[in-house]
């Protein structure tokens, strides 16, 4: 999480390659979030809101306030806001704050309707987290937080083992899997199973706690997996832009500046070109074009809560 606050780091940039969360996420939320009696449509906090991408997605609420401790997202999200949907803009029902997840006293308490976290929760201090939420929710509120791993080249299995051994590889030469941000990066890469359940936490505060997992067949070990929801098609130019945002790539380069300066392209170029080859020998064809196009997936995990 460190690496959102480096001076080198672009907000903008990060926002147009990371994956965009689909319509039929935020469909399944609000409709576990109706099915309460007491169900209220009054104010949506997103927290660790980033660029604002979720929270964009949260206007079924009459006021929605994204929250996040890095001041270059909060200033990226208010610029999101005036240009999103299509030029509408959402400044007057969208407001952003700048601070920590766990620390949520600018709201009063039994206020929030729905609170969110869309790629952040494994960064939450859970044991102070999990008090605020049950603070500012009011009964009947609704919590939905949600992460992905791990992507995968959706029609093509047998890349699987090279995205892993750049990844998650240990030897810090040649892979960004020591440079990961932990315990974090393996929360999310676990599902967010070690997020704890906050009928434990806060006692008699929550009536309703559930695990889901968008996973499709990537991961057949986790509980009742529902098929993968979050894709997307993307240029192989796009995809080397999307591999540019990883926390890791950051860190592996300023421990290894040469590798920037490689006449056969850097670390992250050298992975690019691996799994453009591995797609070529299992389609039986030439090496795809920069301009051509790959199907993305990740698999997505959920946790939702309600308010007693």
């Amino acid at each position: 999480m460190a690496t959102f606050g480096k001076a080198t780091f672009n907000a903008a940039k990060y926002a147009s390659s990371r994956p965009t969360y689909p319509r039929q996420l935020y469909d399944f939320v609000f409709k576990y979030h109706e099915q309460a009696k007491g169900a209220r449509w009054d104010t949506a906090v997103d927290v660790g809101c980033g660029t604002g991408q979720a929270t964009v997605e949260l206007t079924p609420f009459r006021r929605v306030i994204g929250v996040d401790p890095s001041a270059r997202m909060i200033e990226q999200a208010r610029e999101s806001v005036k240009s999103r949907l299509a030029g509408l803009d959402l400044s007057s029902q969208i407001e952003f704050v700048q601070s920590a997840a766990e620390d949520l006293s600018f709201l009063q308490e039994g206020s929030v309707d729905l609170i969110t976290a869309a790629q952040a929760c494994h960064w939450f201090k859970w044991d102070k987290f999990w008090p605020e939420v049950a603070r500012v929710l009011r009964k009947d509120g609704t919590f939905a937080a949600w992460g992905y791993s791990e992507f995968r080249l959706s029609r093509f299995p047998s890349a699987t083992p090279i995205i892993n051994d750049y990844a998650q590889g240990s030897d810090p030469a040649n892979s960004l899997g020591t440079y990961w941000e932990r315990p974090g990066r393996t929360i999310l890469d676990e599902h967010l199973v070690a997020v704890p359940d906050p009928r434990e936490t806060v006692p008699g505060k929550f009536s309703e706690f559930e695990r889901v997992f968008f996973t499709g067949s990537h991961y057949p070990d986790l509980p009742n997996p529902r098929p993968v929801i979050l894709r997307k098609r993307l240029t192989w130019e796009e995809l080397l832009g999307y591999f540019r945002t990883w926390s890791p790539l950051h860190t592996f380069h300023e421990k290894y500046p040469e590798d920037l300066q490689r006449p056969d392209g850097d670390i992250a170029v050298r992975f690019w070109r691996k799994l453009k080859e591995e797609v070529a020998r299992a389609e039986g064809k030439e090496v795809p074009k920069d301009e051509d196009t790959i199907d993305i997936e990740w698999p997505l995990a959920m946790i939702l809560a309600r308010r007693a």
